[in-house]
């Protein structure tokens, strides 16, 4: 259906795409991928038209209609949502001819030709409009919309009242409500929150068309797409798989590559050998000769040369005390309406936890106010003692000293980071070469994000909050990102809607609901299956007519939610308990050893031989040494045990 063959693109004198071909077939479902900057959305301004190639062959079919939905925030008109709806999926025009047709037939004579010829305009337009589902469009873009995360009240406000995320949230209505035959969407998850996407991927396994997404949301990649194209040196990669499928296979093909050039070296090396040694023998002229020529011929593997694999690290910021952060009765009121009232939580030191919810729901204010940059209405929170906080948000990168350059701006960081440590860290966040010498002000909103991530993994922290960091992140910067987290030995509270992210990163979640706390003790995955549990449970209740749950059902829900809690703190205990008993033995054997050579100390027949004073004197100080460290860890697990306890009796 789309061809594209032999496609060469450059810009400012560097090669962009080298030879780059592919073929997309009808009912494909594509996840385009590669790093930042390797091309992604410049091949879909090549589809769409908007950019020529230097030189190359682009087949699209004229018949076929393409929905594409932009990384870039978009303007719209001022016109409500449903009107722009309309518009963008080419209802209106047929609406108007609608009532224009019906307009001038009742002035027109029913027995003239005109009145023929409006009639059958009118009937034309009459079965387009049902062909596009126009008598049950509104209904159907409402439940779109609401897919989406607006609710009732949004529908007559006009597009530009809303923010630039929400705006976006239009646009990608528009082009679900069209059913193009082609969608190219890039980035489609990057302004919804997670029910928003788990919506979207449902919805999108009813497209019946052919489907192209850039994302780097690993989890709605592998929901919904089929092949992996992979943009890399300039060319492109098919692989007959998922986003995970991909991984896995480009990891064996790299592998079955290297083993292949190694085989082919060692030939290589055996064949020159053979040559060196008998080059000079008249009787192995020919052999010689005929090893040469096999030389000449050999088409040498090409291993793709891969970015250096580059790691990051946050420093160490001290050892802040058990209770990080304690939340009580606290309140956020907005013109007169309630974001949350009288939430009450608390987060412990090294705990991952992750702050859900739908859009609006009061996450991001939250974060705000925790980290002190608002106050809340009414409530307290505490600090416990040696907390050192670092605090990430969109907004963070307005607190960039626009006087800087990205070089200067890390470097007024006092840190004990080298010179090539900071390059390091400034290119596994996609600041490179030359580009560190950027002034700030010229920067793009995502990479002020970035130098805003970075300037937070210089500083020493032991409690961070992260409202949306992985946005502006590339697969391979978002891994990096992400190991750094798990290795962080402080305290993280995170708002992300990356569900992959969150399940390999928190221990708990922590959700804002109508105003209220809920706490769920495990990662995303158990997080989402509860709340899908609720909805149903919601979704049954309004099946009953109306009627709210019974009190019985209502005894068995909460029975069961408290058992699994109790599971699930039972499980943690055991675990912990597992990593306590070999440090309890280990702390045990040296008391014993450390008992006995005091014992020997005060022994008045060792005292006279200096050599064995001094030996037990020795491993005296390196069993109080090693005692120190065992104690230490038990302390920070048994703390740890603690609060598991203190969680059960609550």
């Amino acid at each position: 259906m789309i061809q594209l063959q032999d496609i060469y693109l450059g810009f400012n004198g560097k090669p962009l795409f080298n030879g780059l071909s592919f073929s997309i077939n009808e009912k494909n479902r594509i996840g385009l991928v590669g790093n930042n900057g390797t091309g992604k959305t410049t091949l879909f301004h090549i589809i769409l038209g908007k950019l020529t190639p230097d030189r190359g062959l682009v087949e699209i079919p004229k018949n076929k209609t393409i929905g594409y939905l932009p990384q870039d925030l978009v303007e719209l008109e001022p016109i409500n949502i449903i009107d722009f709806l309309k518009n963008a999926t080419g209802l209106k025009v047929i609406e108007t001819t609608l009532k224009s047709c019906e307009y001038k037939m009742s002035l027109t004579d029913p027995q003239s030709e005109q009145y023929k010829n409006l009639l059958k305009k009118y009937e034309e337009a009459s079965h387009l409009f049902s062909i596009l589902d126009g008598y049950s469009f509104e209904a159907k873009s409402k439940k779109v919309l609401h897919g989406l995360g607006f609710e009732g009240k949004d529908y007559d406000k006009l597009c530009t009242e809303f923010s630039g995320g929400w705006k976006m949230k239009i646009l990608l209505a528009s082009i679900l409500l069209s059913n193009p035959d082609i969608m190219l969407l890039d980035e489609p998850t990057n302004h919804l929150d997670t029910e928003n996407m788990e919506w979207l991927e449902k919805y999108l396994e009813d497209y019946p068309g052919t489907l192209v997404t850039i994302s780097h949301d690993r989890r709605f990649l592998d929901k919904i797409t089929q092949l992996t194209f992979e943009i890399f040196n300039g060319k492109l990669n098919l692989y007959h798989g998922n986003y995970s499928f991909y991984l896995k296979e480009k990891d064996q093909k790299r592998l079955l590559i290297e083993k292949e050039a190694e085989t082919q070296r060692k030939k290589i090396e055996k064949t020159e050998a053979y040559i060196e040694r008998f080059r000079y023998k008249a009787t192995k002229a020919a052999q010689v000769q005929s090893r040469i020529k096999m030389l000449e011929r050999f088409d040498l593997v090409e291993i793709e040369k891969e970015a250096k694999p580059v790691s990051i690290h946050f420093p160490p910021g001290g050892r802040s005390s058990l209770e990080v952060l304690k939340v009580e009765n606290l309140s956020k009121q907005f013109d007169g309406r309630f974001v949350f009232n009288n939430i009450n939580f608390s987060l412990y030191r090294e705990e991952k936890v992750a702050l859900a919810g739908v859009n609006g729901a009061g996450k991001s204010t939250l974060t705000r106010i925790i980290s002190g940059i608002e106050s809340p209405t009414s409530g307290q929170i505490t600090y416990g003692d040696r907390v050192k906080i670092a605090f990430f948000s969109q907004e963070s990168a307005q607190n960039l000293n626009y006087s800087h350059t990205i070089w200067e701006e890390i470097s007024s960081i006092p840190s004990k980071m080298l010179d090539v440590e900071k390059r390091n860290l400034l290119g596994a966040f996609l600041f490179s070469g030359d580009d560190i010498y950027k002034p700030i002000p010229v920067l793009s909103g995502g990479e002020k994000a970035r130098l805003t991530l970075v300037k937070i993994l210089m500083n020493e922290t032991n409690f961070l909050i992260l409202d949306e960091p992985t946005n502006h992140l590339d697969m391979s910067t978002n891994e990096l990102f992400q190991k750094a987290l798990m290795e962080y030995s402080g305290t993280v509270l995170i708002v992300s809607h990356d569900r992959y992210f969150l399940d390999n990163l928190v221990e708990r979640v922590i959700e804002i609901r109508d105003g209220k706390i809920y706490e769920y003790p495990g990662n995303y995955s158990y997080y989402n299956e509860k709340r899908e549990q609720r909805q149903a449970l919601s979704s049954d209740d309004s099946d009953q007519s109306g009627k709210e749950k019974t009190a019985q059902s209502k005894k068995r829900e909460i029975r069961r939610i408290e058992a699994e809690a109790r599971n699930f703190l039972s499980r943690k205990k055991r675990e912990i308990q597992s990593r306590l008993l070999p440090i309890e033995n280990a702390i045990s054997q040296l008391e014993k050893k450390k008992s006995e050579n005091e014992s020997f100390l005060c022994d008045p027949s060792i005292l006279t031989d200096s050599g064995k004073v001094q030996t037990l004197m020795k491993e005296l100080k390196e069993i109080n040494q090693e005692l120190t460290i065992l104690m230490q860890k038990w302390e920070t697990i048994a703390e740890e045990m603690d609060r598991l306890n203190t969680k059960e009796e609550e």
